[in-house]
């Protein structure tokens, strides 16, 4: 039996010290180092391993053990999303609907501030809630030049426009993987965040006309940007607070886009705004006439993705993998003996609890998975956008081909995790950190905003820190789920500054060795906003608590 130790050294700031240098390893593995993810995943984890075994006393076994867990967790059901999500997108490309959808959005208004709340904003959050990990920026930032926007322009607005949607991004994968790991139920999470997000949600828009046009430009366009932006913000509080995180990045954009769409049938802006007279360059896109039927077949799948999704999430369907479920025999457990072994105890559990064993069987539900409902939807897709079985075979080996080393990362930095759990070196930073106060309630948010940064993954920040919020939380006296969705809210506006997102953003505008440009670009409204999500969570810790739900 192996019983934590969350002060091995006699010195609780010595101690979390130590269990800082892993983090640390990751941190300058990609800053100062510039290696790739998986690589630092591996430093960090290969570091981790040796003083989880030395410092904090875990036998070898359970810290080998904790990683293939982690691992394994990060490849299902985390990996399994993704793999699906872009699987999907990847099939409404190759077979030509994809252009349809794009071109359907830029159809809807010539005011080409009001398309780049449409694409940056709207079309983004699509993207982001259906495949996410720097798929929509490269996307919107690629139109947004095609419109006739300054490459740099184009890619620094669609960083800032692709901060709201990130915490419930690739299927609510982000949630999902922290709810895992901290034990937590997804809703209760996805709840909260929903509660945080949505006045960001209902600024960006705004904000981004003002950086293109100024105060004039919002003053011409504000009801457009009103109904963009508190369209989206009702539909990711309904959708986050009750049916979870699966659903508020898509149902959210979707609903925004025919808002605005029906919206701009009666109201336009006096001035027509176009980039090739106020910022330079000319527009490459022309919107094309396509038919009602054709435009209905492009969106279909996403609606179709919609509705799957939310059948997967009811209680009655879930109830049919249940022990005594009619479809149970589709739902593996693997028991991991050894891990059954770790103890934790006080004062990271009740001290009238004593000694709590951690979780150590590891669930393989083949059906009841949510990448399982993508899958689903992408063969449909197949048939009904006529995809020949050879493409979509050809597609998916394409999609596990140029995934593969993010899917490594995945699996190497959840490994960290669950070896950093369950040897209770999080808890030892949980623990010192408390030690803050009531402070660390502002900088909650800026512990994620960190790791969104070092992994360009909200995911990834929320499995490396989500334990380490939750213990803080309970040593505090504060509900759990506050500092965990701050976690993954202060995040949302570290993506704009994280050295992935802003290489993919530059690659697909032509950018390549530009990217310190963008960084003092995006930097300067990333700490501004992060530091008014530290504020407001402070708030709702002390002075609104009612917001928590």
């Amino acid at each position: 039996m192996f019983i934590q130790n969350y002060d091995p050294l006699g010195n609780i700031w010595l101690s979390a010290f130590v269990a800082f240098i892993p983090i640390a390893v990751f941190f300058v593995s990609l800053v100062v180092l510039k290696t790739k993810g998986h690589t630092a995943g591996f430093f960090t984890i290969i570091v981790a391993a040796i003083l989880a075994v030395s410092i904090f006393g875990m036998p070898v076994d359970k810290m080998f053990y904790s990683f293939i867990y982690g691992a394994l967790y990060g490849m299902w059901p985390i990996a399994w999303i993704i793999i699906a999500a872009i699987f999907l997108y990847k099939l409404t490309v190759k077979s030509g609907y994809f252009d349809i959808l794009r071109e359907s959005i830029i159809a809807i208004t010539p005011d080409q501030r009001i398309q780049v709340i449409l694409i940056g904003f709207c079309f983004g959050a699509f993207l982001e809630g259906a495949i996410g990990f720097g798929g929509p920026v490269a996307i919107t930032a690629a139109l947004l030049v095609g419109l006739g926007l300054r490459p740099l322009y184009a890619a620094g607005l669609c960083m800032i426009a692709n901060t709201a949607p990130v915490a419930f991004g690739a299927v609510g994968i982000p949630i999902i993987a922290m709810a895992g790991a901290v034990n937590v139920p997804a809703i209760e999470i996805s709840a909260m965040a929903g509660h945080m997000l949505p006045p960001l949600s209902l600024f960006i828009p705004f904000f981004l006309i003002f950086l293109m046009n100024g105060i004039n430009g919002v003053k011409e366009t504000w009801p457009v940007a009103l109904v963009a932006g508190g369209s989206f913000a009702i539909v990711q509080f309904i959708t986050a607070t009750y049916l979870g995180p699966e659903l508020p990045d898509i149902a959210s954009a979707v609903v925004s886009i025919i808002c605005v769409a029906v919206f701009l049938r009666f109201w336009q802006p006096k001035n027509i705004f176009t980039f090739d007279e106020a910022v330079g360059g000319k527009a490459t896109i022309e919107a094309k006439k396509y038919s009602i039927k054709e435009i209905i077949l492009a969106w279909m799948p996403f609606v179709l993705l919609i509705v799957v999704i939310i059948i997967w999430t009811q209680g009655w369907f879930k109830s049919l993998f249940a022990p005594e479920g009619v479809m149970a025999f589709s739902v593996f457990n693997f028991n991991f003996e050894s891990l059954a072994e770790i103890m934790q105890v006080s004062p990271v559990v009740p001290v009238e609890k004593g000694q709590v064993p951690v979780k150590s069987v590891f669930q393989l539900s083949l059906i009841n998975a949510t990448g399982t409902s993508i899958l689903l939807v992408a063969i449909i897709t197949m048939f009904m956008l006529k995809v020949s079985v050879g493409t979509a075979i050809k597609t998916f080996g394409e999609t596990l081909n140029e995934m593969k080393f993010a899917i490594l990362t995945i699996a190497l930095v959840v490994g960290f995790a669950f070896v950093s759990n369950y040897s209770g070196m999080s808890a030892t930073l949980a623990l010192a950190l408390a030690q803050t106060g009531s402070a660390f309630a502002f900088f909650s948010p800026i512990v994620g905003w960190i790791g969104v940064f070092l992994t360009g993954s909200d995911t990834s920040s929320n499995l490396l820190f989500g334990t380490l919020q939750q213990l803080t939380a309970r040593q505090l006296g504060i509900p759990e789920v506050l500092f965990l969705a701050a976690n993954s809210v202060g995040g949302v506006v570290g993506k704009m500054i994280s050295p992935q997102s802003i290489a993919i953003a530059c690659a697909a505008v032509g950018l390549v060795g530009r990217e310190s440009e963008l960084f003092r670009y995006t930097v300067k409204y990333s700490i501004i906003f992060v530091i008014g999500i530290g504020i407001f969570t402070y708030a709702i810790a002390f002075w609104i608590p009612w917001l928590i739900p």
